[in-house]
C-alpha cells in the first residue's frame, strides 16, 4: 500500500501489520532479552561510574606520568608481539585456503563441505586462550604457543570468509576454463583464485590487525611478547610503567592499522 502526501506525491509504501509482524517480534525479543539480562550483568552499578569517579581519577593520575626507563624493553617486546601476529596470520592463511575451498558450496560436494564447515565452526568457537594453553602443554612457555593459537583460530575464521568469497564469484571465467578441457584443479587455479585473491588478501590484512591485539592478550598465559610484560606490570601495581607499555601498544597498533589501510587501498 502506497501512502499519498498532502501534495499528492506518492510517499513510501506502507507495510501491513502482517508484514511488520516478524520485525516487531525480533525487536521485541531483543528488548525482552535486554531487560532480562539487566540484573545478571549488574547494569545497576552504572551510577558508580559517577559516585566513584574520584577512584578513577586517582587511578588515572599514574597513567599521566609514564615511566620510560625500560623503553627499549617495551619496544623489543612489542616487536616480538608483532612477529607472533605475523606468523600466526601467515600460517592461518595457509590453513584457510584449502579449508575455505572445501567449505564453499559451489566448489565442494556436500559430503566434504558440511563436515568441513562443522570443523571450522568448532575451531572458531574455542577461545584463543584455551587453544594457546593446549599448545603450551606441548611446547612450553614462549611465543610459539601464541603463534599456533592465532593460526588455528584465525585459520578457521579466514576459512569461513574465504568460502563466502568463493561462493560469490562469477561462474563465467570458471566455465570458460572448463570449456578448454581443463581439470578441476585448473578451474580453481585459473577461474576461481584470480577472482577472490583481492578479497582474500583484504581479509588476511584485517585479521593481522586483529591478531596484533590478540597476541597481546595471549601474554596472559605466558605466550611471550609485550602482553606477558603487561600483565606482570599490572600484577605489580606499577601503573607508571603500565602507562608506558600501553602507549607503546597503542602506537604500534595504530601504525599497523594505517599500513593495513594503505595496502588494502592498493587492492581496490
Amino acid at each position: 500500500m502506497t501512502a499519498v502526501t498532502p501534495t499528492g506525491i506518492p510517499g513510501p509504501p506502507r507495510r501491513s501489520l502482517a508484514q511488520r509482524a516478524p520485525d516487531i517480534l525480533v525487536w521485541g525479543a531483543v528488548i525482552v532479552l535486554l531487560l532480562i539480562s539487566f540484573g545478571p550483568v549488574n547494569m545497576s552499578q552504572f551510577v558508580k561510574l559517577f559516585t566513584n569517579s574520584e577512584n578513577m581519577r586517582e587511578y588515572g593520575k599514574d597513567f599521566l606520568h609514564p615511566d620510560w626507563t625500560d623503553w627499549r624493553l617495551y619496544v623489543d617486546k612489542m616487536w616480538l608481539t608483532i612477529q607472533i601476529a605475523m606468523w600466526g596470520t601467515c600460517l592461518a592463511v595457509v590453513i584457510a585456503v584449502p579449508f575455505g575451498l572445501a567449505c564453499a558450496k559451489n566448489i565442494s560436494p556436500p559430503w566434504l563441505q558440511q563436515p568441513m564447515r562443522l570443523l571450522m565452526n568448532l575451531l572458531r568457537s574455542v577461545p584463543d586462550l584455551v587453544v594457546g594453553t593446549l599448545f603450551l602443554v606441548a611446547v612450553g612457555l614462549g611465543p610459539f604457543a601464541g603463534v599456533m593459537a592465532l593460526a588455528v583460530n584465525t585459520g578457521a575464521v579466514l576459512a569461513k570468509l574465504f568460502s563466502e568469497a568463493v561462493e560469490s564469484i562469477d561462474r563465467g571465467p570458471v566455465e570458460g576454463v572448463r570449456a578448454t578441457g581443463a581439470t578441476r584443479l585448473h578451474e580453481i587455479v585459473w577461474g576461481v583464485i584470480p577472482q577472490v585473491a583481492p578479497h582474500w588478501t583484504s581479509f588476511a590484512l584485517y585479521r593481522f590487525e586483529s591478531n596484533s591485539r590478540s597476541a597481546t592478550v595471549l601474554g596472559l598465559i605466558g605466550a611471550g611478547g609485550i602482553g606477558q610484560l603487561l600483565f606482570e606490570t599490572m600484577n605489580a601495581f606499577d601503573y607508571h610503567k603500565l602507562s608506558a607499555i600501553v602507549i607503546v601498544i597503542i602506537v604500534a597498533v595504530t601504525l599497523i592499522d594505517l599500513l593495513s589501510q594503505l595496502m588494502r587501498s592498493r587492492l581496490q
